[in-house]
């Protein structure tokens, strides 16, 4: 079986403070450097309802009231947060060589690994100190070539790295490597 090289990973939280907001979605794809996609998995993760009703709430939640529906509705279905971390690192262990660097890879995947961090430490200890930011490349080719790449962003995990990939190709061909 090939083994991936980068661990692309969406989070949805309540929100962006990673000491008052929790994790509720995960998306994961494995994919090797030419972006061809080895494996997948998403999970949800239980969080308090109060603690949701408290911190979904304000502009960004009531623009995107679809997604903050659909995440609340999924959450009496999901797992704890130890038991997804446990799932997440079983996926690592199954994908990808324990001798080999793992990269997080995502768009603004500074902001994830601060949840990383905080909620899921086994797999933080897993991951090399070097990421694979999209964010980074949309930053050069909206100032520096005046191209802006517009992706959709659903604010689902699985949608949202999908199309972190998708973008980050689209920078590759236009420098025609």
């Amino acid at each position: 079986m090939k083994k991936a090289t980068l661990l692309w990973i969406d989070l949805e939280m309540t929100g962006l403070s990673p000491v008052h907001d929790r994790i509720l979605e995960v998306g994961i794809i494995a994919t090797d450097w030419d972006l061809h996609e080895i494996a997948t998995m998403s999970a949800v993760v239980r969080v308090s309802p109060k603690l949701m009703a408290k911190r979904m709430q304000g502009k960004f939640w009531q623009k995107n009231s679809a997604a903050r529906d659909e995440l609340t509705q999924q959450n009496s279905l999901g797992k704890s947060r130890k038991a997804v971390e446990r799932q997440v690192l079983a996926f690592v262990k199954t994908h990808f060589d324990p001798k080999k660097p793992i990269y997080l890879a995502g768009n603004s995947i500074h902001q994830d690994q601060k949840f990383i961090e905080r909620e899921f430490p086994n797999l933080q200890k897993l991951l090399h100190y070097r990421m694979l930011d999209v964010s980074a490349w949309k930053i050069v080719f909206e100032n520096r070539f005046k191209m802006p790449i517009k992706k959709p962003d659903q604010h689902r995990a699985m949608s949202d790295i999908r199309g972190s990939i998708e973008e980050l190709k689209t920078y590759l061909c236009k420098i025609k490597l």
